[in-house]
């Protein structure tokens, strides 16, 4: 059987951001690369910031998916040398956010400051009239925020 890169990346769709567990690490936009040597395969991760606590327990995970369709050799490498950003987040994974009850980040030209942090939409009820409560969340990716309409708090996922 010939493994191809877009099975590889079907394969880790099943692979689970651990604190977000409605969205793939493919959907996050972490998996950077993917290099297949006839039955060995090299996956790059780029996490979303430097300090994550869950990068050995996301490396097991791809490793455990990929054995369980009888890659035997799986290297996951993880690299800084591309910064991850929001953008990276596929509107499949923007959907799930939303769906979880996250606010996805907005899309942005790679310059974040405080006022992107306004007026998000609502996943709640859809409404803009919302105010940033304060940027920092319960995770370094998170900020809290309110509704004005339906008098809901709410969590965003940070533009970065």
């Amino acid at each position: 059987m010939q493994i191809t890169e877009e099975q590889i990346l079907e394969w880790l769709d099943a692979v689970k951001d651990p604190e977000i567990p409605v969205l793939s690490l493919v959907d996050l936009g972490v998996i950077t690369d993917i290099d297949i040597d006839d039955h060995r395969v090299r996956v790059t991760m780029t996490p979303t910031f430097v300090g994550c606590p869950a990068i050995d327990y996301m490396k097991q995970d791809i490793t455990d998916v990929l054995n369980s369709y009888g890659i035997d050799h799986v290297d996951v490498e993880v690299s800084f040398e591309k910064s991850w950003n929001s953008n990276m987040i596929t509107d499949k994974g923007r959907k799930a956010l939303k769906d979880f009850g996250l606010a996805p980040p907005p899309k942005h030209n790679l310059i974040v400051d405080i006022d992107i942090l306004e007026n998000i939409e609502c996943p709640n009820c859809g409404s803009t009239n919302t105010v940033l409560n304060t940027p920092f969340g319960p995770t370094a990716c998170r900020s809290i925020h309110h509704c004005n309409d339906c008098k809901e708090t709410f969590e965003q996922f940070k533009p970065v």
